[in-house]
């Protein structure tokens, strides 16, 4: 492994990384970030909380990271702990007090002054705790305990592994999202539901709030510093949106949203954002399905983006380095970002809403690896498996399987309001893949407004809602009428085009791609080449969106668009712009 970081590695604030309020489309003004420099500890897996640690530990990057500062591995036999004090501010006087996590991979414990909180299991979601109760005047102590068996368990945990190699990543184990403590009133807005009807013309409004005493509920949409509504609404609403601003990743507007929980005067404030847009498919004039944003056939340009970093892995280092990833590949004519294996920040999806770039959002695979057989040679030939066959697919246990559910079901619930995201994955080339097609029915139950690509490039089981292929190395084709099943098509993995750059590169002597080139110019003449040869054609035939591998460099990967420390444009900006005008209907 090399020491290669980004620009931004070294202005890290380790006394309170990621400083900015973690959860954008459910703000209030008071809360407390907790995160920054923790005790850490890494024991034996039946020993109790040591009473001395071995360090210092920078939350919230992962313990194997080097922007924690630590960069040990976490053995499946073996807990990692933390520990922290930290006082109240006057803003938590007389109010409820929630404890809340971005994500911690993969399995949890919780004590507050002792007093166990609770228990999470799920490396990508969000969870939080009362801890009220638990708190003392002045200083307090948290302390956390996490499992983490990486790939020796069955659990989601996307690529990682390990003993790292080719497409497998380093393992990010623990706290790799923001920490953070909310007051909040004992009668409070809980959660939010947006769902923007363009043909109605409103805003649908679904508010969950622990009221029982009779308080009313105020919402205020504006439109810059113009009220387009205000006044009284009921917990599940229709709000007029006269004459709406339509999203999109040309004119990325959004309405600010102000909900009031209102008590016998005490008053929940809570702050938002949506914007009016539209998923569907149409037919064109030849009747071919297209996809289609705000009523009309719009091709999706996107690129894999796995979202790692060389000193932070899973966990952005900062703000700005989620904005640059999104506005380069904006610059450089995409409009879509297939969010691969993982769940970022929930500050990613919301620059992916202000700036405007679509998003394919995959779910985390998990269990076993499923062997060459199914993994490799089939899907060569183009032979699909059916997926119930829960051997195969190491799936075996019901547990397992239920597991994986409550998990994509929770992704879908706090990713829902992400006005970005217009497509959800399940499953990607057959990891851990089961039931899809039932699975991608129930994701349409759950969310009719978005697309589903429910068994992304191998073992299609003619689910929702497309014909999804991968190809690399060989030449891309049109699928057939059979196999499309009237279904739209899209290319949702190819490319992967590669340059071994000295110095900018994880491992130079075991660096991975799927065809190697040795320089910029003769990897920007075949990326125009594979474009103008073999991708732009199939328009016509029916494709509707493109994933090109990928937006940067990860470990032993090099077949990103950039450097995997962002310092290096790999292919020509001028080539990748002038194909990508070639990318539309």
């Amino acid at each position: 492994m090399s020491e290669i970081k980004t620009i931004w590695f070294d202005g890290i604030d380790k006394s309170c990384p990621l400083p900015e309020y973690p959860r954008p489309q459910l703000q209030r003004e008071k809360w407390l970030c907790l995160n920054g420099e923790y005790d850490y500890a890494i024991t034996a897996e039946n020993a109790s909380c040591p009473e001395s640690f071995d360090g210092k530990i920078i939350v919230p990057f992962s313990v194997e990271s080097a922007a924690s500062g630590v960069q040990r591995k976490l053995l499946p036999s073996q807990r990692l702990w933390y520990r922290r004090k930290f006082s109240l501010t006057e803003d938590f006087n007389s109010k409820r007090t929630l404890l809340h996590f971005g994500a911690v991979d993969w399995q949890c414990t919780v004590w507050v002054n002792g007093k166990l909180m609770g228990e999470h299991t799920g490396g990508y979601n969000p969870f939080s705790f009362d801890i009220t109760d638990a708190l003392t005047d002045g200083e307090n102590e948290l302390v956390v305990k996490v499992y983490d068996p990486t790939d020796a368990g069955h659990q989601q945990r996307g690529k990682q592994v390990l003993e790292t190699q080719g497409f497998w990543y380093t393992a990010t184990s623990g706290i790799w999202q923001t920490v953070w403590l909310e007051p909040v009133n004992y009668c409070r807005i809980e959660s939010i539901k947006l769902v923007p009807d363009i043909d109605k013309g409103v805003i649908n409004i679904k508010t969950k709030h622990t009221c029982e005493c009779g308080g009313k509920l105020f919402a205020k949409v504006l439109d810059g510093e113009k009220a387009v509504f205000d006044g009284e609404i009921t917990a599940d609403a229709a709000i007029p949106v006269p004459d709406a601003k339509l999203w999109s990743p040309e004119s990325s507007f959004l309405y600010d949203l102000k909900l009031t929980l209102d008590c016998d005067g005490e008053k929940d404030e809570v702050s938002s954002y949506f914007g009016m847009r539209k998923f569907s498919v149409v037919k064109d004039s030849d009747g071919c399905p297209r996809l289609a944003l705000n009523n009309k056939p719009y091709f999706q340009r996107g690129l894999l983006d796995q979202g790692y970093w060389p000193e932070s892995q899973l966990t952005p280092p900062c703000d700005e380095a989620m904005i640059f990833d999104i506005e380069k590949m904006k610059e450089l004519g995409f409009n879509m970002l297939r969010k691969h294996i993982k769940t970022e920040p929930l500050r990613w999806y919301y620059h992916c809403d202000r700036l405007g770039m679509l998003v394919w959002q995959d779910m985390i695979s998990g269990g076993e690896y499923i062997g060459q057989l199914l993994a490799g040679a089939l899907p060569i030939f183009s032979i699909h498996v059916k997926d119930n066959k829960y051997k195969a697919f190491k799936r075996t246990k019901p547990e397992w399987r239920e597991e994986f559910k409550q998990e994509l079901w929770g992704m879908i619930d706090s990713l829902y309001n992400c006005v970005s995201i217009c497509c959800w994955v399940p499953f990607n080339e057959g990891w851990g893949q089961f039931d899809a097609k039932e699975i991608g029915t129930k994701i349409k139950e759950l969310d009719p407004t978005r697309f589903v690509d429910h068994a992304s490039g191998w073992h299609d089981q003619n689910g929702p809602d497309f014909k999804s292929m991968h190809r690399y190395i060989v030449p891309v084709t049109a699928p057939t009428r059979f196999t499309r099943k009237g279904r739209p098509y899209v290319l949702s993995e190819y490319g992967g085009y590669s340059w071994n750059i000295k110095d900018h590169v994880w491992n130079a002597k075991r660096s991975f791609g799927y065809i190697m080139f040795p320089n910029s110019k003769k990897l920007s003449a075949a990326y125009k080449h594979l474009h103008d040869v073999q991708i732009v054609r199939l328009i016509k035939k029916g494709l509707c969106a493109t994933v090109y591998t990928q937006v940067s460099d990860v470990e032993f990967e090099v077949n990103g668009i950039y450097s995997y420390d962002r310092k290096v444009l790999k292919v020509d900006k001028n080539t990748v712009i002038e194909v990508n005008k070639k990318l539309t209907y």
